[in-house]
């Protein structure tokens, strides 16, 4: 069997592939930095006609799995398959793998540090430093006087892996947790309590968003939440933009209607004029660049999570084989 690698796998890892496959051409994108295109990527897999995909940024569609006529088996580096027409995949019959949570611990890390960021007011006192305002007769152990932690209600908008990390890092500072999640039965976990949406952006002191985009969460926070915030609320978002009303937000910040925001997404990437840089541009926003997820260790989880689940998979194990598709797999084998 041959195996076409487009995402990064470790070493240890990747031992295990060469067992296992009979061919590995290891080829991933971060090689030349690109992703490929659906007609690019239909001539490498008409090309190289592999048994098995590994991919993490390449667009797969129909003219894709036109072209990949030996395709048995694909497995996306992503935790949801935003690349990748799962219906399509599931058409042609070819089952499908992700990998779940694999950059969870690095969002949910920095997640934190900005959040510490914002309450110490780091940056500013950091620049007031460079700017060379620390003179004789200052006070900065006055003027920069942040918050802790400790005592401050945090809610989680959508409570996934991201989140839940998130909230084990943050319950050693004495943090009280509440989240809305309407696909979580449990009314408690860990010590997090489950409210309803209004009570997250009524009482919270730190908002933070964790919702993937669908048709349900597309524009969802808009201005009728941010009115329902405290004056000295933090709004985060480190999941995607488009499941937050941008201009709402904006205006809701730039009036000081709420205190501050942290954002790693926007709705224009990489922004293109100065309308898509303006919520970035506000003082009282700490703005990333779409990298709370980027780690060196990412590359370890995704390999461990994408080998096991390929090993599972080959050993009909479907139940842990991180399957996005498995009526495929299903209706193949008759397995449910």
């Amino acid at each position: 069997m041959k195996i076409y690698i487009r995402a990064e796998i470790v070493d240890k890892e990747m031992a295990k592939l060469k067992k296992r496959f009979d061919e590995v051409i290891y080829d991933p994108w971060t090689k030349n930095g690109e992703r490929f295109y659906p007609d690019e990527m239909a001539k490498k897999m008409a090309e190289i006609n592999p048994d098995v995909l590994i991919t993490e940024l390449d667009q797969i569609n129909d003219k894709v799995m036109d072209a990949a006529t030996n395709l048995k088996l694909i497995v996306d580096c992503r935790s949801t398959p935003e690349n990748i027409d799962v219906d399509t995949v599931t058409k042609h019959n070819v089952p499908l793998i992700h990998t779940p949570a694999r950059n969870a611990e690095a969002v949910a890390e920095m997640l934190v540090g900005l959040i510490i960021t914002n309450q110490r007011q780091i940056i500013q006192a950091n620049k007031w430093v460079r700017d060379g305002e620390w003179k004789p007769g200052t006070t900065p152990y006055y003027l920069w006087k942040g918050h802790e932690l400790y005592s401050q209600k945090i809610g989680f908008v959508g409570f996934g892996a991201v989140a839940r990390h998130a909230a084990k890092l943050l319950e050693p500072f004495g943090t009280e947790q509440i989240f809305y999640d309407p696909f979580v039965k449990d009314e408690e976990i860990g010590k997090a309590k489950k409210v309803d949406l209004d009570t997250i952006f009524k009482d919270s002191d730190i908002v933070s968003v964790h919702l993937p985009v669908t048709k349900t969460t597309e524009g969802m926070i808009d201005k009728k939440y941010f009115e329902m915030m405290k004056n000295d609320a933090l709004f985060v978002n480190t999941s995607r933009a488009a499941v937050v009303n941008n201009e709402d937000l904006y205006d809701a910040l730039k009036t000081k209607e709420i205190a501050a925001g942290i954002v790693d997404v926007l709705d224009v990437e990489p922004p293109k004029d100065e309308n898509d840089y303006k919520i970035a541009m506000l003082d009282n926003v700490i703005s990333t660049p779409h990298i709370c997820g980027s780690t060196y260790e990412v590359v370890l989880h995704q390999s461990e999570i994408a080998v096991n689940a390929i090993e599972a998979f080959y050993n009909k194990d479907y139940d842990n084989a991180k399957l996005m598709n498995k009526e495929v797999v299903a209706s193949a084998t008759g397995d449910k």
